[in-house]
């Protein structure tokens, strides 16, 4: 194809809108208005492609008709050598922080226990990594992280600390991919450890507990109540459940011959299955709200067919506790103490009544054909006391006066539950 159609001259005669050759693949296009810009075109195969030379005679940088000339050559150089040059004019590929995190929540969407676990993962990364979002994760540094910490550290130290990890979690995805070749600036130990307060001076505390001599008390004041929240409180308490387990519970779970309630591997924290003893209450309440049931949600949070919600709940509790500072998750460190300190009950047999994992497999396996019963019977006990039962109170060696039934004088002050 013929070359060098175009001069300087007849370009600037040009004022009709339109596309003008200057040859093997070389273009002026006029736009309406007057304004020209250069552009080259060539097809590998059925791909047509089209790259930008600038804007002639005009701008910050004005093109000259030889200087497109040269520009194309260098194009057609590399063409000839089997190059493509519209590659080697891509910016290099930034991957963000944000980008790895949204990938990262993607992949791991079939892990989450459930929607509260998956919520509070992608909160924590949207809203309080979010001054990290924007920044190519091959370049974030110590004092990026630092400064993403710091509003939080000392305000919600173990929110702070979950969102240090996550960092870590998102850097470490960016770092498998090759995207970063660094360390992780999150990392704890040996590094951020360094620059911030120890986490162990920053502890707030657990969950504000009610004293479980106040627990009975509280228990008569939700029975007052017919909400469905008062009666997940006290379903909740007398099983010395987490309150996801439950809120979610539902009637296929709870077997009334054998009396138990079975809390699937995916609604623990632990990931296993828990079988819950119930109390003659505990199952009084999952048949008075099997009757009122429309869903199979044993508490049922209305006609959408979620379970009552947690705010609901707290909300019911702090009303009927003398201490309002109460928390759901607090009444398992009640059940805890009243075992602890009103019963011979074996410390395995409480941190069972938990779901917490005690000892190793061995001794799990020799405990698991006998556990079930001595839970049941310390649950048992839990629940006499919780109904502020006198005799719950002889066994449990609660010296609150009263005289003790003859039974029970022979027995000593503390239930042997073991």
């Amino acid at each position: 194809m013929a070359r060098r159609l175009l001069s300087e001259t007849r370009i600037r005669t040009l004022s009709k809108p339109g596309i003008y050759a200057d040859g093997d693949g070389l273009f002026l296009r006029v736009r309406k208005g007057g304004s020209r810009q250069w552009f080259f075109i060539f097809r590998r195969g059925k791909t047509r492609t089209e790259l930008g030379l600038g804007g002639y005679g005009q701008g910050t940088a004005p093109v000259s008709l030889a200087l497109a000339r040269e520009k194309a050559d260098a194009i057609r150089d590399k063409l000839a050598r089997g190059l493509d040059p519209a590659a080697e004019r891509k910016p290099p590929r930034v991957v963000t922080f944000k980008h790895c995190m949204d990938e990262l929540l993607a992949a791991k969407a079939a892990e989450w226990k459930n929607d509260k676990h998956r919520q509070q993962w992608e909160m924590t990364l949207r809203e309080y990594a979010k001054p990290l979002h924007s920044l190519p994760v091959a370049e974030i540094a110590m004092g990026d992280v630092k400064a993403c910490l710091l509003p939080h550290w000392r305000e919600r130290p173990e929110t702070a600390d979950r969102l240090r990890s996550r960092i870590q979690a998102v850097i470490d995805y960016a770092i498998a991919h090759e995207w970063r070749t660094a360390g992780n600036p999150a990392r704890w130990k040996g590094l951020l450890d360094k620059v911030l307060p120890a986490r162990r001076k920053l502890e707030r505390g657990h969950h504000a507990a009610l004293a479980y001599a106040e627990v009975p008390a509280m228990m008569a004041a939700l029975r007052q109540s017919g909400g469905v929240a008062a009666r997940a409180v006290e379903f909740l308490t007398l099983t010395a459940a987490r309150c996801g387990e439950a809120r979610a519970a539902t009637f296929a779970e709870v077997d009334t011959e054998a009396r138990t309630w079975t809390v699937p591997a995916e609604r623990m924290k632990a990931g296993k299955e828990h079988v819950v003893p119930l109390c003659d209450r505990a199952l009084a309440i999952v048949e008075a709200m099997r009757q009122r049931a429309t869903s199979q949600l044993v508490f049922g949070g209305g006609v959408d067919g979620r379970p009552i919600s947690e705010t609901a709940m707290t909300k019911a509790l702090r009303l009927a506790s003398p201490d309002k500072a109460a928390t759901l998750h607090g009444m398992r460190s009640a059940f805890r103490d009243w075992a602890g300190d009103k019963t011979d009950a074996p410390r395995e047999t409480a941190e069972l009544c938990l779901a917490h994992t005690v000892g190793n497999r061995v001794e799990q396996a020799y405990r698991r054909s006998d556990a079930l019963e001595k839970r049941r019977e310390l649950m048992q006990a839990w629940s006499a006391y919780c109904e502020g039962e006198r005799i719950a109170s002889a066994l449990a060696g609660d010296s609150r006066g009263g005289e003790k039934p003859a039974s029970a004088t022979r027995k000593r002050q503390k239930t042997d539950l073991g």
